[in-house]
């Protein structure tokens, strides 16, 4: 395609003329990426220049293109950021009807503007008063007019900023960490914000500006390959949304992957998250020397002042020996003179260990000689690699940022092969915070801090470690992350009792808190099948630990003080087991006071009573999340329809069921007969306040007698105001759970969380005419699992068709 010029008989300057051509040279498949961008960029400023040619401007007047423009990066949907530059001499009147017929065109092809009218010295002001001016300022370009006059501006702009930089530079980087704590980190979050989160466009455009400082520099290996991957995932979202946004929504990703011919959603996000880690480290390793080379700076007049004419020039760095073959010098961990990575194959792990212990950064000129030079680790380790990898693990937080300069020059990968396949690999769970790898460290940041409470505290660290290592394989993650387990530990030179450790927690690394919360802890099955999968007290002691660091690392979400709670119980009664006690009988167990108290009144009045407890319960941790909502208590008279009719009124409320625990429970002949139903559960409103016990308790009277039909209310609710729909839920599934209980047929509900779930389930049950001896929800985002413990109406389990039928037409009833 021929780009049109001033000059051309197309005549450019029609504003028809510049987005026909534009058109053809975005839908040209042949061109993408820089050489698309280019091309944008000149096509605009040769329609630019035309507008600028017919309006007859001024002498000593030059239109000018800044920041993205300025540097010739014009994605589909980018704003033009231009300044009309003129030496003072023409007329302010003048300049405004030029201004006029330069902008109104922009706008009238619907393409946002950024503009302003300056003399040099009015724009060096506006550089001074304003950062994001003055960095636009650096990019400054020429698109027609006095050149002269812009090159004297970019001289002096520049000649400014490095002048400038002991000021300018804090605020640069005080800018990017406010952004992103407001963005996020981009190489971790599932819909990122290609420009302003950590790791993006902007801070890749702030390193550009620290270069022209002349203070520091970036490492340049992979940076402009970063970049350049970060520009063209944003021009493929430009065009497939026809849009100028730079989030990627999850709606938009299998288009924006085919857009640039990747194999799908999940590649795109490894592509960006990889270049999105390149850039935050680099920013991390900059800002790190600027800050350095500023604190030399300001120390150096004193410096001089107290040594005088006897020590001329800049004295050496100290040198703080840290571990062998490691020392501290200006604020980092770098290698010691003496030291021969060819020679000692476990330095690598000593360097990164000491520096972690240290609460240093790992210099990145180190790690780079490193990767070049360092020996291998013979297979399996020697037991100092071993125990220097835990040394890293047990650091805490401080982990985090040498493990990541271990990353960026590929050193992990190294050391452990299978770390490849979950490096950059995305959780599409909203439950999860962070990419597996990364979630793989917090846990085992996480696990740190619990190394106290357990016997073996390097075992805990390593299994934190590999939890997840099998999500990057088909197939459960626990499976296969048990058979790589087994063949990394058998590498980091573990004998075969602790490897059959390590593959157990990974195996079993969900058996606890899924057991504790979708489970009837009562039930002795339950807690003989966790004690036959875990073995010994020494493996269920770790597996605890490792269960709640995992969940922790996982999301606000997946932990709270019930979740600890529930497993805290599970594990005294599996702990009991293995140490040769029987579990006590459900039938036998008596119900709590407050139980014990509303059966006495729902047995007395023949009618449902309910308590709401609305007291904070104190976390069992002080730095434990608190439990999320509130606890409700219902005891109800044995009687068809109570789970449908009191899930029904709490959905009409807008309370939102978060965990619940349904059981019937038989009193004594001293308190009265009969058989109660006791419903515990906790509760949250959806938004407001929360009911009052009393409009709680009338409204399930209603339900249970039938004046209150709780679908026709529901349905009438969202006919009035439907829920805004995102992405399509996956379809429910409801699934039979093998020999679950010896007592109960144990189903297993999987769907998207919504108001009136449980009491669809609730009605369906009722329907195919079982009874549920026990209940238990759990809600992780928007995901609910529904454990239901049901008998036939005589109290047997079902058998295995009827089991198989129950839970197809409980899916049917869901779709």
């Amino acid at each position: 395609m021929t780009t049109p010029h001033a000059s051309d008989d197309s005549e450019p300057t029609a504003p028809d003329g510049y987005a026909a051509a534009r058109l053809l040279l975005l839908h040209e498949k042949e061109r993408s990426g820089p050489p698309r961008r280019a091309a944008l960029a000149r096509l605009t400023d040769d329609w630019l220049a035309g507008l600028l040619a017919a309006a007859a401007p001024p002498r000593g007047t030059a239109l000018v293109a800044v920041g993205g423009y300025g540097r010739a990066e014009l994605s589909p949907r980018s704003d033009l950021d231009l300044l009309l530059l003129h030496d003072g001499s023409a007329d302010r009147a003048a300049l405004a009807a030029l201004a006029d017929r330069l902008w109104y065109p922009v706008w009238d092809l619907g393409i946002a503007l950024d503009h302003s009218v300056r003399t040099p010295a009015e724009a060096r002001a506006a550089a001074a008063a304003d950062l994001k001016v003055h960095l636009g300022l650096l990019d400054a370009r020429t698109v027609a007019g006095d050149h002269g006059l812009v090159a004297a501006l970019r001289t002096t702009v520049l000649a400014d900023w490095r002048n400038q930089a002991p000021r300018r530079l804090p605020e640069l980087d005080a800018l990017c960490r406010e952004r992103a704590e407001r963005a996020g980190e981009l190489p971790h979050l599932l819909e990122p914000d290609l420009k302003e989160a950590r790791g993006g466009l902007r801070d890749a455009q702030a390193l550009r500006a620290v270069a022209a400082s002349w203070l520091a520099d970036a490492p340049r290996e992979g940076l402009d390959t970063a970049r350049r991957r970060l520009l063209d995932a944003r021009d493929a979202l430009h065009l497939t949304t026809g849009r100028a946004t730079d989030r990627l929504a999850l709606q938009e990703q299998d288009a924006v992957a085919g857009e640039l011919g990747l194999l799908d959603a999940d590649t795109l996000l490894r592509e960006v998250y990889e270049a999105a880690r390149t850039i935050s480290y680099a920013s991390d390793v900059t800002w790190r020397e600027v800050h350095r080379v500023l604190k030399a700076r300001s120390a150096r007049p004193r410096l001089r002042a107290l040594l005088g004419a006897r020590a001329p020039g800049r004295p050496p760095a100290a040198r703080t020996p840290l571990a062998e073959g490691v020392v501290e010098m200006d604020g980092e961990a770098g290698l010691a003179r003496t030291a021969r990575p060819e020679r000692d194959p476990v330095l690598t792990l000593r360097a990164a260990a000491a520096a972690a212990q240290s609460a240093l950064p790992l210099s990145p000129h180190a790690v780079r000689h490193l990767a070049a030079h360092a020996a291998p680790l013979p297979v399996p380790w020697p037991a100092e690699a071993r125990e220097e990898l835990v040394t890293l693990l047990g650091a805490g937080e401080a982990t985090v940022p040498v493990w990541e300069a271990l990353e960026a020059e590929g050193l992990v990968t190294r050391l452990l092969p299978d770390w490849e396949r979950v490096r950059c690999r995305p959780q599409r769970n909203p439950v999860h915070t962070w990419t597996v790898d990364r979630h793989l460290v917090e846990t085992a940041v996480r696990a740190s801090s619990l190394t106290r409470r357990v016997g073996r505290p390097d075992l805990l660290l390593v299994a934190a470690l590999l939890h997840d290592i099998g999500k990057g394989w088909p197939g459960d993650h626990s499976v296969a992350g048990e058979t790589i387990t087994r063949d990394l530990a058998a590498r980091i030179g573990f004998d075969r009792a602790d490897t059959t450790t390590l593959a157990t927690l990974v195996r079993h690394h969900l058996l606890l808190i899924e057991t504790a919360t979708r489970r009837d802890l009562d039930d002795p099955a339950t807690v003989h099948t966790v004690a036959t999968a875990v073995g010994t007290v020494g493996t269920l002691e770790l597996l605890h630990a490792l269960t709640e660091a995992d969940a922790l690392a996982t999301g606000p979400a997946a932990w709270s003080a019930w979740r600890a709670q529930l497993v805290d119980d599970l594990v005294k009664r599996v702990t009991g087991v293995l140490a040769g006690e029987q579990p006590p009988d459900p039938e036998a167990a008596a119900p709590g006071a407050d139980q014990e108290r509303l059966a006495v009144e729902a047995l007395r009045t023949g009618e449902p009573a309910l308590t709401l407890r609305t007291r904070a319960e104190r976390p069992l941790d002080p730095d434990a999340p608190e439990p999320v909502g509130v606890e409700l208590l219902i005891a109800v008279p044995d009687r068809p329809g109570v789970l449908p009719a009191a899930a029904g009124v709490l959905a009409l409320h807008r309370l939102t069921v978060r965990a619940a625990d349904l059981r019937a429970v038989a009193l004594p002949g001293a308190l009265g007969t009969g058989t109660v139903l006791l419903l515990d559960w906790r509760v949250a409103a959806e938004y407001g306040s929360l009911p009052e016990a009393a409009r709680l308790r009338a409204d399930l009277v209603r339900a249970l007698d039938g004046t209150l039909d709780i679908a026709a209310r529901l349905a009438e609710r969202e006919a009035a105001h439907p829920r805004r729909r995102g992405l399509a839920a996956p379809p429910p599934r409801v699934t039979v759970a093998a020999a679950g209980s010896r007592l109960a047929t144990v189903i297993e509900v999987r769907a998207q969380d919504a108001p009136g779930l449980l009491h669809r389930v609730g009605r369906a049950l009722e329907g195919a005419a079982v009874r549920v001896r026990s209940a238990h929800v759990s809600t992780l985002g928007a995901n609910a699992v529904d454990t239901l413990y049901v008998t036939r109406p005589d109290g047997t389990p079902l058998p295995d068709e009827e089991a198989i039928d129950l839970a197809r037409a409980l899916e049917t009833a869901l779709r």
